[in-house]
């Protein structure tokens, strides 16, 4: 048996998730995860094993010439990006707390919002409104509702998970989004490759939206647990311990995105939201203009979704880091007190942001060698020979969900097994591709909520300064109630053929499945 795209491919990213529950220790298990599977791709050797390992890490960072090629290559900009959008927003929160901004937003927001259920439908509301990604999603609208939530004792945890939830199960189902507008020209080419035409790729995607159970399930979800104050599972615990003060397990160490900066008096709401807001316009501004240039370089005319298919989300992301944190300092400048202290504060700002830099950089070196053991080719491929129609859309479900979670990655797994979805209802049952797409997406979403090893999973953590395996292992109750309403889903619509069905039928089990929620939570209460 060859090592790619076989059973052995599995193991890296076994190692690592399962590590990674058992320790709780993310970094030593992202990283025998990466030396395993290091070690399957070069024979075991390991020298050789070291020296590949040392060229992959420079690869991350710096894209290497062809053979042909007599340059020195060039940065590679996504990945740099993004990392220096985490150090510029850790930075900017650092600043906006030595201000006293985030106490001060949080002073006036309690007069406000009165209740822990307001605090958490405000995160909501919050996480539904920035849509345009979900990287920007998890950060911006965790450091907003932190200090919110923090006063009104609602766990690091809790919003972690509101956070996550109304990240990628919005930006799924948006067309004007960064994953839309992929998802858009994934669908297209299927059509085409199949000779549908009597559906535009953006219809397509409208419908095939309808039926990802799983993102409706879990934005539905969200807002009951928000508005309910349901807690499943470990998350109770958290939540008692958060009503008494400690919204967080101090015992663990400070979580990334907790800046430990003296706030000084005299901050001002402002000293917050303004820097917010010009981060969330220069990104926004950024994303067109980057998406206008990428159809002009096409010779394209300008349009919303083509912009926001062509543009460049990590340089968009780079650019709003850098007008927020410009316009704090600008807010600053005037304040001799805080002026001061602007070096010391800065440093710490960018050093709260390392243990997720370093999650990520680990998390990125693990994908890049699960693509090249062919882990998620070796899991689309158990779908062959698997013929049976009211089968396939729970079969592309659960298969989505493992390989999403086994990658870490949902865009990669929309990439290898939308097509294989197209090609069974193809030869099976066309009337079918449309929910098959949609289960697709569904499961890819539900793997990378459960994983420990997806970047949105850690930037949802980053974003909520919590402790990241406290998240993945809080976030599971909820994902696995929204996994099986949407099961439930699939079967029926597999059964009758009718998708309106299905979409009912994993709607109902849902209601159910929170008023018998409500129901515990009620019998539970005296006894709390």
């Amino acid at each position: 048996m060859t090592v790619t795209d076989s059973a052995l491919s599995l193991l890296p990213p076994l190692v690592a998730i399962g590590l990674a529950v058992l320790t709780r220790r993310v970094l030593l298990s992202l990283g025998l995860g990466i030396l395993v599977g290091a070690l399957l791709l070069n024979g075991g050797h390991p020298l050789t094993t070291l020296g590949d390992l040392a060229s992959r890490l420079l690869a991350l960072f710096w894209t290497l010439p062809a053979a042909d090629d007599p340059g020195l290559g060039a940065p590679e900009a996504w990945n740099l990006s993004i990392l220096g959008f985490l150090l510029l927003l850790g930075a900017m929160v650092a600043l906006v707390t030595l201000s006293g901004g985030t106490r001060a937003f949080g002073e006036w927001a309690r007069r406000r919002i009165r209740t822990r259920r307001d605090a958490q439908l405000m995160t909501v509301v919050l996480g539904a409104v920035i849509f345009i990604d979900d990287y920007f999603n998890s950060l911006a609208v965790g450091n907003v509702s932190r200090p919110v939530t923090d006063r009104q004792g609602v766990s690091r945890a809790k919003l972690a998970y509101l956070i996550d939830s109304t990240a990628a199960p919005v930006c799924v189902l948006m067309p004007l989004s960064s994953w839309g507008a992929y998802l858009i020209s994934l669908i297209g080419g299927i059509l085409a490759a199949h000779a549908i035409t009597g559906s535009s790729a953006l219809g397509a995607f409208v419908q095939v939206s309808m039926l990802n159970f799983y993102a409706i399930s879990a934005l539905l979800l969200v807002i009951a647990t928000a508005a309910l104050d349901l807690n499943l599972g470990a998350m109770s615990r958290h939540e008692a311990a958060a009503r008494q003060g400690r919204v967080y397990d101090s015992r663990r160490g400070q979580p990334p995105g907790n800046p430990p900066v003296t706030e000084h008096e005299g901050g001002r709401p402002r000293d917050l939201l303004v820097p917010i807001a010009v981060l969330v316009a220069g990104t926004l501004i950024a994303l067109l203009v980057t998406g206008a240039q990428g159809l002009a370089s096409e010779g394209l005319p300008f349009s919303l979704l083509g912009a926001f298919e062509q543009t460049d989300v990590a340089l968009s992301l780079l650019v709003g880091g850098l007008l927020g944190l410009g316009t704090t300092l600008a807010l600053l400048w005037s304040r001799p007190a805080v002026r001061a202290n602007l070096p010391r504060t800065l440093w710490l700002g960018l050093g709260t942001m390392w243990p997720a830099i370093q999650i990520l950089i680990l998390a990125w070196l693990l994908t890049g060698l699960i693509g090249e053991l062919g882990t998620g080719a070796y899991l689309a491929g158990l779908v062959e020979g698997v013929l049976a129609p009211h089968w396939l859309p729970i079969l592309l479900f659960l298969l989505g969900g493992l390989m999403a979670f086994a990658t870490g990655t949902s865009w990669g797994t929309f990439g290898i097994l939308l097509p294989i979805a197209g090609d069974l209802a193809a030869a099976t049952d066309l009337a079918m591709l449309l929910p098959m797409l949609g289960a697709v997406l569904a499961g890819a979403v539900f793997g990378d909520h459960c994983s420990p090893i997806s970047d949105t999973t850690i930037l949802s953590s980053t974003g909520a300064a919590c402790h990241h395996i406290d998240h993945v292992i809080t976030q599971l109750p909820y994902a696995g109630l929204g996994a099986l309403v949407s099961l439930a889903g699939y079967l029926v619509v597999g059964l009758s053929g009718s998708p309106l069905w299905g979409l009912l039928s994993c709607l109902a089990l849902l209601a159910l499945s929170i008023g018998l929620l409500v129901r515990r939570k009620a019998r539970l209460a005296p006894q709390a």
